[in-house]
């Protein structure tokens, strides 16, 4: 039961507004997300020799920040063409 509530959440989370189907920029964003904390997790405890160049963390860095502004411009963007179409 436990775990039906985690897949639950975790789907909640990255569906689009509807519910219906996931939203690939949440899925991307989130991974992203992922990867920047496991990298800087990683990180805290090994030499800088060890860790990954900066020009990756930045790329993905802009990827994870391209996603999650893009799922917000939607957002917005729904909200005023569903008003001009009301009115």
């Amino acid at each position: 039961m436990e775990t039906k509530k985690k897949i639950g959440f975790f789907r909640s989370m990255l569906s689009d507004d509807s519910g219906v189907s996931v939203s690939s920029k949440r899925v991307i964003g989130f991974i992203g997300f992922l990867i920047l904390s496991i990298t800087l997790f990683i990180n805290s405890f090994t030499g800088k020799e060890i860790g990954p160049s900066v020009e990756l963390v930045t790329a993905v860095q802009y990827i994870v920040m391209g996603a999650l502004f893009g799922t917000s411009l939607d957002k917005i963007m729904n909200k005023k063409t569903e008003n001009n179409e009301s009115e």
